[in-house]
């Protein structure tokens, strides 16, 4: 008999359908020569510190750092996870072979081998290794199975990253809790290898808009033919001189000096990838991150996406005679698709490219329809297969044109946008523009060169404005990159390997902040609370709470993922470092207490 495991009763259920397994038992599916069982996520965690030594068992500085000789799982203590485990091992123990059929991730894959291991399995595993739940790729993936000892990389990344957060999470933690607060207070002073400095992130925002000293300056402007010119000169700092070159040019005629047209092309928005569908997510129906996760994973089990933990935006080459037919499913497109289904779709390097894809590709619609779907799964598929044929669609073509103009000395300018052919853009026709605010939207009126005539200028007073305060869409996207924002997508791709967290962690880490009483949410804005503020100040350390540096971690995970690291160099790294963390922050002779 051969045993599969699922992460999920759905997805068993799915599985057991393509094998012809249909009967159903307490725990499991039976047929056809298979048995198909499931987990709830996590049926085993790392264990805690008690279970490894009775000093443990309570605070105390003197116990630190606690650094196991080696980790250990155990059951989560749930009497349904239990009752769960007898029935999976009682299956796996009588089994010929066992098929692992896990999310095709490092999380799905820790947790499977962790019930394995738990339940001592000896025979042969194999890995089912799919993208997307339909019925051909269920078949598909079968068809192709692997073998479990090609994902022994993917599996130790994921235990690395269990035992890296279980020991500085479970040693700082303690470590400043037991140092930092008062006496009477019963606060816990969480610290985390990625919420830390991500909530460092916050807390230096908030603090750059506290020290902000907003500057005041003027802007001359002038309205010549319904159209703002600005003065190049840019911004005055004295009202004085301001007013000074006002007089000079009121009065006298605008006359415009040069006329200069460029073309120019937009390429189609790259597919999505969950960070950046959980942006454009908050951005535009506000969902938090861990409510665009859920929807995303609720339509991949509804079979409609494709697999959602993804951190790449590019497709490999397999999927191109696939793409017709997922096309012409979306029935809703059909005005946007039937031009591309009369003749071969497109191939290039910005859609398709093996050397960008790794388990996984971007999240695209399966071709598969369901017509159970809520509101927000509906809004969140049209973005992910509006993405996906857009993709196909020829650039947007655009004119830039510049004005040059001057009254008396003073030269002033333009720049307005046409759209010359939409392209890809048709899509979008009913979305407010992304372009940036001002003049630059707007498409101008003809001018040409010499002519002149009357104008209206003005002096405005302005003021320096201070940074934003996060949001969620934009603090993903700081997790992204380790703190730097950028807005080119080539660049954000090389950045993403120092990324802190994983695409599929990064909206717990944010629940986590909301959950410690770390941020709070105004409107949309991400604000830190004082309990957050006076923690930073409390932690010197750098590697705790710098996003650049814990990146180096990250991309330390993702080189073990590849085989190009080694995972027992890893722990020790993180071993040493807890141990002079302890030593530094026990040395400190502060008086300063937390309540």
């Amino acid at each position: 008999m051969t045993v599969c495991i699922a992460e999920k009763p759905s997805v068993a259920k799915e599985i057991a359908d393509v094998l012809g397994a249909h009967e159903r038992h307490d725990g499991y599916i039976e047929g056809n020569g298979y048995q198909v069982t499931w987990t709830f996520g996590h049926l085993c965690t790392l264990k805690e510190p008690a279970d490894y030594s009775p000093l443990w068992k309570s605070w105390s500085l003197d116990s630190l750092p606690m650094i196991p000789p080696r980790f250990g799982i155990k059951l989560i203590d749930d009497k349904g996870i239990e009752k769960q485990f007898k029935i999976i091992e009682s299956l796996m123990l009588k089994a010929d072979s066992i098929i692992n059929c896990g999310d095709a991730g490092q999380e799905g894959e820790l947790i499977q081998r962790w019930v394995m291991q738990k339940v001592g399995v000896k025979c042969p595993v194999e890995r089912l290794w799919i993208s997307s739940l339909t019925e051909e790729s269920i078949r598909e993936g079968f068809k192709n199975r692997r073998q479990q000892s090609e994902f022994q990389n993917l599996y130790e990344a994921g235990l690395c990253r269990a035992i890296g957060d279980w020991l500085l999470g479970m040693n700082a933690t303690r470590l400043y809790t037991m140092k930092y607060r008062t006496r009477d207070s019963h606060q816990v002073l969480s610290i985390g290898r990625v919420q830390t400095p991500t909530l460092a992130l916050v807390v230096n925002r908030q603090r750059e808009i506290d020290n902000f000293k907003p500057e005041q300056y003027w802007e001359l402007k002038t309205l010549y033919r319904d159209v703002r010119f600005s003065a190049t000169k840019g911004r005055f700092t004295s009202l004085e001189e301001g007013r000074k070159v006002l007089e000079s040019i009121t009065g006298q005629p605008f006359v415009v000096n040069d006329v200069s047209k460029k073309e120019g092309k937009e390429y189609p928005m790259r597919l999505f990838d969950l960070t950046s569908l959980q942006v454009e997510c908050n951005r535009k129906l506000s969902l938090s991150a861990d409510e665009t996760l859920k929807i995303i994973q609720s339509l991949y089990e509804k079979k409609v996406t494709t697999y959602p933990r993804v951190d790449t935006t590019f497709l490999s080459d397999d999927i191109y005679p696939k793409c017709p037919q997922i096309m012409r499913s979306l029935t809703a497109f059909s005005e946007f698709t039937s031009p591309l289904l009369q003749k071969p779709l497109t191939k290039t390097k910005r859609i398709f490219d093996n050397s960008k894809v790794t388990d996984h590709h971007a999240i695209i619609p399966t071709g598969f329809t369901s017509a159970a779907l809520t509101d927000n799964e509906k809004k969140v598929f049209d973005m992910v297969a509006r993405r996906f044929v857009a993709a196909f669609y020829p650039e947007c073509v655009f004119s830039t044109t510049t004005v040059n103009a001057s009254v008396s000395t003073t030269p002033f300018k333009v720049t307005g946008k046409e759209i010359l052919k939409p392209g890809w853009r048709v899509l979008y026709a009913n979305e407010k523009s992304e372009e940036k605010e001002g003049d630059e939207e707007n498409a101008l009126p003809a001018f040409v060169s010499g002519e002149s005539g009357p104008h209206t200028p003005e002096l405005a007073e302005k003021w320096t404005q201070p940074p934003k305060p996060y949001t969620e869409a934009t603090l993903l996207r700081a997790m992204e990159t380790a703190g730097k924002l950028v807005d080119n997508e080539e660049l954000r791709d090389a950045l993403k390997e120092n990324g802190i967290g994983r695409p599929s962690t990064r909206a717990a880490i944010l629940e986590t902040l909301y959950k410690r009483n770390y941020i709070r949410k105004v409107k949309k804005n991400l604000i830190p609370t004082q309990m957050a503020m006076n923690l930073m100040d409390l932690i010197h350390e750098e590697l705790l709470k710098s996003a650049e540096l814990t990146g180096i971690w990250e991309k330390r995970l993702r080189e073990i993922e590849r085989g190009k690291y080694a995972s027992a160099q890893f722990i020790d790294e993180l071993k040493q470092m807890v141990s002079s963390l302890v030593r530094n922050v026990r040395a400190d002779n502060s008086t300063v207490r937390l309540q």
